[in-house]
Formats: structure tokens, sequence, C-alpha cells
């Protein structure tokens, strides 16, 4: 298999993310040790809530259920014969960086990207912290708002029977809808601004793509690394 079908597999997008979810959770765990003051993404909070239920310790349910995961996914794809090449890994990820670039040089002169940062505390996030949370939020945002809430209506539109082509258009367009105006809700929600609903909706549309094209793992990379060019580069 060529290089574009063997990434967009689950098991390509599986491993290249664990990297991701792994350096996320131990810089969390370190730069901020006490959860009751943590700066957390939303999409991370919305996660560990209902990890929490368990009663159990969240990061290490939320390790056990990347690796039941991991299993879940060799089991699913055990069939299909991966070689894996240590290049494609590396290719993924300058594939990903084109595209953060790409969606950075498109928008840098439109809008300045707003993190969505959730704080239970009037503090500000460290530099390490910020390199964190720009980190996880390409993991859980692409998680939350594209493989569920995309995946769910691609599901949901095709039990309509509605065609191919209107379900991933309708899909791609709600989902970064709902993606944007997520946002402004809440106590700890963004001022509205049209500006910056335009710029979320048409980065939502942008990352949608990615994921139907090309998969999870590297929709959660491109998200990433735009946002640390933006931390780093255009910050």
């Amino acid at each position: 298999m060529s290089y574009y079908t063997k990434t967009r597999s689950l098991t390509y997008s599986y491993l290249i993310s664990m990297p991701l979810l792994l350096v996320y959770e131990v810089l969390i765990y370190i730069t901020q040790p006490d959860p009751a003051t943590a700066i957390r993404l939303s999409a991370d909070i919305w996660l560990k809530s209902i990890f929490a239920f368990t009663g159990q310790n969240t990061f290490v349910i939320t390790i056990l259920v990347a690796l039941v995961l991991g299993i879940y996914v060799f089991y699913r794809e055990r069939y299909k014969r991966h070689s894996f090449h240590g290049n494609y890994f590396l290719g993924m990820i300058l594939e990903s960086l084109a595209y953060a670039v790409i969606l950075a040089s498109l928008i840098s002169g439109f809008v300045t990207w707003l993190f969505a940062f959730v704080q239970s505390s009037g503090s500000v996030p460290t530099g390490l912290q910020q390199f964190t949370l720009s980190l996880g939020s390409g993991l859980y945002e692409e998680l939350v708002f594209r493989v569920i809430l995309v995946g769910a209506l691609l599901w949901l539109f095709e039990r309509l029977q509605i065609k191919a082509g209107a379900r991933k258009t309708g899909a791609i367009i709600i989902g970064a809808l709902i993606f944007s105006a997520v946002h402004y809700m809440g106590a700890l929600g963004d001022v509205f601004t049209l500006t910056s609903f335009t710029f979320r909706f048409l980065f939502g549309v942008a990352l949608n793509l990615v994921l139907i094209y090309r998969g999870f793992g590297i929709a959660a990379w491109t998200h990433s690394l735009y946002n640390l060019m933006l931390l780093f580069v255009w910050n």
C-alpha cells in the first residue's frame, strides 16, 4: 500500500497520536500538580469529567482507555498487512506541518487565534503550560469536535440515507459551526465577535477536511503544530 493509503489507517493515526497524549498528560501532571487550580482545555475537562465518575485517578484512567483503544484498533485492522515504516511517521508530521503553515499563512492577516483555555482560577498560564495546552488542544479538540462530533454527524446522515457528497458537506459545515459556537458558551466562554467566530468556523472546516481525507492523526498534529506556531512564531 502507498504512503497515502497506509497513513489514513486507524493504526497509523493511533500510533502517531500517542506521543501527543503522553507528552500532554505528563506535562500537565508536572506543571499543574494540584487539580483544584489547574488550567485545562475544555475538551479535556469534558472527557475527564466522565472518567471522574469512576472515582479513580483520571490520569490512570486516561492511559488505560488509550491502551484499550489501541487494542481495539489493532484487533480491528488485524487482517490488514501493516508493514510499519518509520519514514511514514516522519512524513505524517511533515505533512501536518505543511497544513499548519498553510492555515497559519492564510489567516495570519485575518484574525489572531484565541486559545480556548478553561481556567479554574485567575492565574495566567506559564510558558511551559501554554506549550502543554497547545499540544493538548490538537489531540483533545480533534477527538471531541472531529472524531466524535463529525463522526456522529456522518453516521446520522448515513442513517437518514443522505447521499455521500451531501453527507460529508453537511457534517463538515455543521461540525465547524458547532466547534466555533462552543467557544462562546458558559461563564468562561469568550466574548462573541463575528471575526473570531468566522475564523473558528473556517478553521474547523479545514480540520474537518483533513480528518475526512487524511485521518485523525494528521488532523491532531496539524492542530497542535498550528497552535505551536502561533505561540512561538506569530505571538
